[in-house]
Order: C-alpha cells, then sequence, then structure tokens
C-alpha cells in the first residue's frame, strides 16, 4: 500500500476516534460540583426561600432528598429550591442527591444541616416566686433574626374574678442578633391566688412583621397577707 494512503487513513482513524472521545465526554459532561456550601437559618412559621447551586453534568439537573429529613414544612423542588414555612424549631440534617441528564447519568450527594431557629425566644429567668405580699421574677428574651424589634413586655397577675394587676412593663427596640437578654419584673399584691402572664410583643415596622411569645405560670401563686 502507498506509504502516504496508509498515513491518510491512519490520520483519518485518529481524528474519528478524537471525534468519538470528544462525544463521549460531552455526552457525560464534566463533573458534577455543589456550589452551595451551608443553608441560612430559617425561622419558625415564617416562609422560607433559598435555591440550592451545582455545576458541571449534563442539564437538566435533578434535586432529591435521598436520607435524613428536611425539616416539616420545607419541601426541595427538583430544581433545587427549598421552599415552605418551618413548623417545628430543631436543627434538621438531610442528604441531597444531584442527578444529571446524561447517559450514564452522573451523580453527586451533599449534606446539608437546615437551622429552624424561634424569632423571639422567651424563657423564664427566674420564675415567679411570692415573698410576702411581693410577686418577683424575671425573663431572658432573645432576637435571633437579623432585624431590630420594636419590643414590648408586659406582666399581668390575674386573681379568679379576671381582674389583673401589671407587674411588669418595658417597651425598648430588642437589638438584632441579642441573646438572653434579662428582664425583671415585681409588685405588691393583695391577698389572694394568681395566675401570671408574661407577654411580649416584638414588631419590625418596615416589614409589617409581628412576633409574639408568651410565658405563664403552672401553679397559682399564692399571696397570704392582706389586705
Amino acid at each position: 500500500m502507498n506509504f502516504k494512503l496508509t498515513a491518510s487513513l491512519l490520520a483519518v482513524v485518529l481524528l474519528a476516534t478524537s471525534i468519538s472521545i470528544a462525544q463521549q465526554a460531552g455526552a457525560l459532561g464534566e463533573p458534577i460540583v455543589v456550589r452551595t456550601t451551608s443553608l441560612p437559618k430559617s425561622f419558625l412559621r415564617q416562609p422560607y426561600h433559598f435555591k440550592l447551586e451545582a455545576q458541571g453534568g449534563i442539564l437538566p439537573l435533578k434535586w432529591e432528598i435521598t436520607a435524613g429529613a428536611q425539616p416539616p414544612g420545607i419541601e426541595l423542588s427538583s430544581d433545587g429550591t427549598l421552599t415552605g414555612a418551618p413548623t417545628e424549631v430543631d436543627s434538621f440534617h438531610f442528604i441531597v442527591t444531584i442527578t444529571d441528564s446524561g447517559k450514564p447519568v452522573r451523580e453527586r450527594k451533599k449534606e446539608f444541616t437546615l437551622d429552624v431557629v424561634a424569632p423571639l425566644l422567651v424563657e423564664w429567668s427566674r420564675k415567679p416566686r411570692i415573698s410576702g405580699r411581693r410577686v418577683d421574677g424575671a425573663i431572658k428574651v432573645s432576637n435571633q433574626t437579623d432585624q431590630d424589634f420594636d419590643f414590648t413586655f408586659i406582666a399581668l397577675a390575674v386573681d379568679p374574678t379576671g381582674r389583673a394587676t401589671a407587674v411588669g412593663y418595658q417597651h425598648f427596640t430588642l437589638k438584632k442578633n441579642t441573646d438572653e437578654f434579662e428582664i425583671a419584673f415585681g409588685e405588691n399584691l393583695p391577698f389572694g391566688a394568681y395566675d401570671l402572664h408574661a407577654d411580649a410583643v416584638a414588631e419590625v415596622p418596615d416589614t409589617n412583621t409581628i412576633y409574639r411569645a408568651r410565658l405563664a405560670t403552672t401553679e397559682k401563686l399564692q399571696v397570704q397577707q392582706g389586705p
């Protein structure tokens, strides 16, 4: 066979092989890389919307939770968007599997943690107690958001007739990301038995959002001294 013809045939074979390899690589696409490294925290019963990001593979990519569990009230769509309003406070761990549209299919797994917190958290710092005629106690409040609150606190002692006596009141700006700020309260009360309610209201005027929280004693407070 002519040398030049042989060389030409070899070049054609090499070119065809290169094209075939390129086509196979194109069918597989680049390896899938998950670009989202962490999830922003979500707030109890508040709307949540976050898009997970990845690159590589043959589009479209499909997202699915394949292990663990997302917060109740939150769903992951096939395009990688987390939406909903969580109904429980906790840290939720789950694994997302991303698959592409190539043949054969490529996939990538990624573990995520989604923290659900209460925007306004109110707890007893010192549970109410009676000393003589006086009731004393304290709460601790946390603003777990990135916005300042126009905050109001009122504590009421309610007797069996429904008569309420204010034993504590404050109104101030509760700064964003404030953790366990203590508010004390106390007042003298007439003789009798009381239920005590501690109510907190936090407003965000810019978004017209209101958060509420309430604490209540489980047993009646008994004031043994007159009048």
